[in-house]
């Protein structure tokens, strides 16, 4: 369309006003609807009580009076355009409208270009951006906060996917747009669109054709974005088709709860249709204005349309462009256009281009009314710098038999809520998922159990479903001829045919081969034709390893798996000194030094009171030796008279218990059984060393030992199945064999004279493969713990996978694995302990007999050295001597230095006293030191 042909037309709604006029007897102000519409209608009688009460209220325009001229656009820019030619000589300063977004996006360049600011509350499109159209206002939130309500709602829900039926217009197609980002930021998706013909030329055929292919879909949560005549329309078809019984979810936008608020009563066609739906409703705060405007509304009707939040933003427009010409005049501003110069040269055309002219206070005006800052029927009334309203909030509506009922809130600022938004503004804004909460929903079909919100699509295509072809270990997956026809068998085909059985809905499914036939395939690549989409699924032995769940997602596992080594081994012969195998030369040299520490323990303890442990050197060495080994086997002839001697003695035998139990065991284990050798003991020695491996072809262990464990490339050998592991391993090809658990347990059940080195360096799981945020994924996951739970899967696991294995392959670890010290060290260190100890206990009771025993010498010398060395040998020989001996020695000595005049006539009485105390009394108190 030629721009001036543009600009020709939009003066026609805006008119000019004479330069020299100060302040206008009247203001006039225009207005493009299409009446015939339900916010059309509404729009209109809210639109002129407004006027009306501006007019009658002096203080707001003064001596002026505000006009709104009203044009119907009747579904059509054209006609809108039409319509306005009549009132060509009309002056307006202000434009509200137009109803919807394609005319904003006609008539807002115009208004860029002659400075007339167009205020809209019900063109919501979100692209209509403040940057392109600076003389466009929206007056209520537009879509991209109705979109991210929508969003929160299926999060709130847990649903993955939704499809959308939506106008093919600016502003529901720009909505969906919108919506799927909000969507994306949640970790949803639109998984369909469809789009209907623009509102309102849609037919029941165009309406039935596009819900047959939704039908067909997956998702099962739909999202209607359109307007009231072509919503109903929808929903009468999709009543029809049965798109309104259970497991459907529909959401709506706004426009479905003008039809509940100002269409009363609803047809009985209508009610039925839309039974269970959830819908929003801009939300205005209660307040006794809105209560009394409420009131009045029946008169201002005459009851032929209700009330709805629409009505409200379009009395509340009207009041802030006044409020804002008020300013304006109080600012001084006057009413005067100028020639447009851009359009100059085209005034002598057939078109009154002359009429057009640029409104000189258009910009003073648009910034009065940005700066707005009032209480109306919908609440607070300030715009934010992007021109968006403070606060957008919507009411969450449920339709049910008797009309609907509220379930919630939602508000950008504290998002979902079941008490109104206006709670949260004195608080912090939160909108974590623990803070967000709804109502229970009637849904579609009358249930109030949430539904899945998908389904397996009926739409007669099978479900393509990978498998690999394999030619090795095929009781996993293998493929045969049953006349004449392709069959896929195995475990793994079993696990998922009996998870299927347990879904709630039907899964047509077909297995293709994937695989040459002559080696295994890469299951990296099955992989990836799932995340491609060339199979809808892959069922096999395939791991759950991290690049691959960056591709796709994978079920609950339903089999453990890890990779292990496996490598030849060798039979023990039996030798001559196959006795000492079961302990450590470290353990057999602890075990010998502790028997000769013990019996010179005991030795001491008892040497000076039991006749068993005195008489010459060399017999006491025997004795303590006899005695330390005699002890082994219990079989000790010596009697322990010590309290500290049967201490330790109890404690030694406890541990030669412990050590004697172990010692038999291990024996027997190394006589009975096969024991089995190998320089390879895990995973650690296989990579320290130079040697070649092996491993299956397809499988990720080659990426994981080249990544992960940094072995070169040039060390590994592909091997395409047990017979070429054997054979590799046997002509010593390589060293060891890295596969995962389930593989090598079937190899090693026809193989038995290989083993499993080590443990386990993985821990993983096989499971299915299903495109990403696939439903049928969580569903195929929780069956899988049903399985588990009821035993199946272990019965299928038995029926495939169980084996007789071989006489020896239970020595898969190498069970002549050596005692180590390590293992007794608790014991010995209690032993030291108790020794050391009692050794301790001893020393003080020698000491305090050897000081009151010890006769006093005569002139001691102190502090010489002949002194100390005369004491030590003293004390030395009082530890050798018998105790009983020594007793009658230091008597024998204390008479004599008595009777040879060496003490006074005191020390003679108290060395008679310590004399007498030697009987019993000082024995008993011997005793009790040593005990």
């Amino acid at each position: 369309m030629n721009l001036g042909w543009l600009l020709s037309i939009f003066v026609l709604c805006v008119g000019t006003f004479s330069a020299g006029a100060i302040r206008p007897t009247v203001v006039k102000v225009g207005a493009i609807f299409t009446f015939s519409t339900i916010n059309g209608k509404v729009a209109r009688i809210a639109m002129k009580a407004a006027e009306d009460d501006v007019n009658s209220d002096p203080s707001i325009l003064g001596g002026s009076k505000m006009s709104i001229i009203m044009h119907d656009s009747n579904f059509s820019g054209f006609l809108a355009i039409i319509g306005a030619l009549k009132d060509m000589e009309t002056d307006v300063v202000a434009v509200i409208g137009p109803q919807n977004s394609v005319m904003a996006h006609v008539l807002s360049p115009l208004a860029n270009e002659l400075h007339v600011p167009l205020l809209s509350f019900t063109a919501l499109d979100p692209t209509l951006s403040p940057l392109q159209f600076p003389y466009f206002v929206q007056t209520a939130p537009n879509d991209q906060f109705q979109m991210t309500a929508i969003a929160d709602m299926i999060s709130f829900f847990g649903w993955a996917e939704v499809t959308a039926i939506f106008s093919d217009d600016d502003q529901s197609r720009n909505g969906i747009i919108a919506l799927s980002e909000k969507l994306a930021e949640r970790r949803c998706k639109i998984s369909y669109k469809t789009a209907l013909p623009p509102d309102p030329t849609a037919t029941p055929s165009d309406v039935k054709d596009q819900l047959a292919k939704v039908r067909m879909m997956e998702a099962r949560v739909i999202v209607l974005h359109t307007f009231s005549r072509t919503g109903l329309l929808v929903f009468d078809e999709a009543k029809n088709l049965g798109m309104m019984e259970t497991g459907y979810v529909w959401i709506t936008t706004a426009w479905l709860s003008t039809v509940l608020d100002s269409t009363s009563p609803l047809s009985t066609k209508t009610a039925n249709s839309i039974q269970g739906v959830l819908t929003l409703r801009p939300h205005t705060p209660d307040s006794e204005r809105k209560r009394a405007f409420m009131s009045r509304w029946h008169n201002l009707s005459n009851g032929s349309v209700g009330l709805n939040p629409y009505g409200l933003y379009a009395y509340d427009t009207v009041w802030m462009l006044a409020h804002a010409v008020k300013l304006f005049l109080a600012q001084g501003g006057t009413f005067s256009f100028s020639p447009d110069t851009n359009i100059g040269n085209m005034r002598n055309g057939t078109l009154n281009l002359g009429a057009l002219s640029i409104f000189d206070g258009g910009k003073q005006l648009l910034n009065n009314i940005l700066r707005t800052n009032m209480t109306g029927l919908t609440g607070p009334i300030q715009f934010n710098p992007d021109r968006s309203p403070f606060h957008p909030s919507y009411d969450i509506l449920n339709v049910i038999e008797t009309g609907y009922r509220q379930i919630g809130y939602w508000s950008n600022y504290s998002g979902l809520s079941v008490v109104t938004p206006e709670t949260f503004y004195t608080r912090p804004p939160n909108t974590s998922s623990s803070s967000q909460h709804l109502d229970g929903v009637v849904w579609p079909g009358g249930k109030t159990e949430q539904p899945r919100g998908w389904v397996f699509p009926n739409n007669g295509r099978e479900l393509r479903i990978g498998v690999p072809d394999r030619v090795s270990y095929r009781d996993f997956v293998f493929k045969s001829r049953v006349n004449g026809t392709v069959k896929v068998q195995g475990y793994c085909i079993d696990v998922f045919d009996a998870a299927i059985k347990l879904l709630p809905y039907g899964v047509p499914h077909r297995f293709i081969p994937f695989g040459d036939g002559h080696k295994n395939p890469s299951y990296n690549d099955l992989v990836n034709m799932v995340a491609s989409n060339v199979f809808d699924a892959a069922v096999g032995d395939i791991a759950i390893v991290t690049n691959r769940t960056k591709m796709v997602d994978f079920t609950q596992p339903y089999i453990e798996s890890g990779l292990v080594v496996v490598a030849p081994v060798k039979k023990l012969k039996s030798r001559a000194w196959a006795f000492l195998r079961p302990f450590t030369p470290s353990m057999w040299g602890a075990t010998a030094a502790f028997f000769l520490i013990v019996g010179t323990v005991v030795w001491i303890l008892e040497h000076r009171i039991n006749d068993d442990f005195r008489g010459p050197p060399k017999k006491q060495l025997v004795t303590i030796l006899w005695f330390s080994f005699s002890t082994m086997f219990f079989a000790h002839r010596e009697n322990i008279v010590s309290t500290l001697g049967r201490l330790v003695l109890i404690i030694w035998l406890f541990v030669v218990l412990i050590i004697n139990s172990s010692y038999t065991a291990s024996l027997t284990s190394i006589l009975t059984a096969q024991q089995l050798s190998s320089p390879i003991t895990g995973i650690d020695t296989l990579v320290t060393s130079h040697e070649r491996i092996g491993f299956q072809i397809g499988s990720f262990a080659e990426n994981y030992m080249i990544e992960e464990l940094n072995i070169p490339k040039y060390r590994l050998v592909a091997l395409g199945s047990p017979e070429e592991y054997a054979a590799a391993l046997e002509k010593g090809t390589v060293a060891a064999v890295v596969d995962e658990r389930p593989y090598i347990e079937l190899f090693l059940s026809d193989h038995c004279w290989f083993s499993i080195r080590g443990q386990e360096f993985t821990r993983s799981g096989w499971g299915f493969a299903f495109p990403r945020d696939s439903p049928l994924a969580v569903d195929m996951s929780t069956v899988m713990l049903r399985l588990s739970e009821n035993g199946d899967l272990e019965k299928i696991h038995d029926k495939w996978l169980s084996r007789e294995t071989c006489g020896n392959s239970q020595a898969q670890d190498v069970v002549s694995d050596r005692f180590q010290l390590q293992s007794f060290l608790g014991l010995f260190l209690i032993c030291g302990v108790a020794c050391f100890i009692a050794l301790l206990l001893y020393l003080c009771s020698m000491i305090r007999q050897f000081i009151r025993h010890s006769p006093a010498e005569s002139d001691p010398q102190p502090g010489t050295g002949s002194s100390r060395s005369a004491r030590l040998q003293t004390f030395l020989s009082f530890a050798d001597e018998k105790q009983e001996a020594w007793k009658i020695k230091s008597k024998r000595k204390r008479k004599d230095m008595i009777s040879n005049g060496h003490g006074t006539e005191d020390e003679a009485r108290n060395s008679s006293k310590r004399t007498e105390s030697d009987t019993p009394q000082e024995r008993r108190d011997d005793e009790t030191w040593l005990h």
